[in-house]
């Protein structure tokens, strides 16, 4: 019995489709997190949202425009916090000042976030090539926006493409180490050390 009506639970409870379309799309995540691509299905996705396939496929025609409608979403909210983090509304006067804003930022932005960094930053098994193109894009245009940040606070003769490739390796790794072991990587010791890879590269 408790099985049966489980089963026809969705049924009963009436969600709006916009609500729902989330409930999916935050179960497809949940998925993809925990057991990769491969782990992707509109079963699993009924499983994993407690409702049944007809649910599913009222919402999306089928598991293509779902994890469509996933990675649209998704990159949207990466683009979003990741913007809201870096210190671009009032650029800072030196390389320190930019690290002082922009580490603490970054680190609370992982941990509020970690489901959707670790798709990001730890590559779940088996990424489709659409999503890791995506990812790329991104990425480079990230690398132009922390160009242009530390263009404007390092000296006129710094190559700042090529300092904008390292800070996003460093921030890459930084985040990866945050997602494992958040309290022993804390922000204070991460910006300690963004501190003293910067004395290193300015005089």
């Amino acid at each position: 019995m408790p099985e049966e009506s489980r089963r026809r639970r969705p049924y009963a409870a009436r969600v709006p489709m916009p609500e729902r379309r989330e409930q999916l799309l935050d179960a497809a995540l949940t998925i993809i997190d925990r057991d990769g691509y491969d782990g992707v299905s509109i079963d699993a996705i009924a499983r994993e949202a407690g409702v049944t396939r007809p649910v599913v496929y009222g919402a999306y025609d089928g598991l293509g425009p779902l994890l469509t409608a996933l990675l649209d979403r998704q990159q949207q909210r990466a683009l979003t916090q990741l913007y809201g983090a870096l210190p671009l509304t009032a650029l800072a006067s030196t390389p320190l000042e930019l690290v002082e804003r922009a580490i603490p930022a970054l680190h609370a932005m992982v941990l509020a976030d970690p489901v959707t960094w670790r798709a990001i930053l730890q590559s779940p098994a088996n990424v489709p090539e659409v999503v890791r193109q995506r990812i790329e894009a991104d990425r480079s245009r990230v690398r132009g926006t922390i160009q242009g940040l530390i263009g404007a606070v390092l000296p006129a003769d710094a190559d700042a493409e090529v300092l904008a490739h390292a800070v996003l390796a460093i921030l890459d790794h930084f985040g990866r180490l945050v997602l494992a072991e958040p309290e022993r990587f804390s922000a204070e010791r991460l910006a300690a050390t963004a501190r003293a890879m910067i004395g290193a590269w300015t005089p």
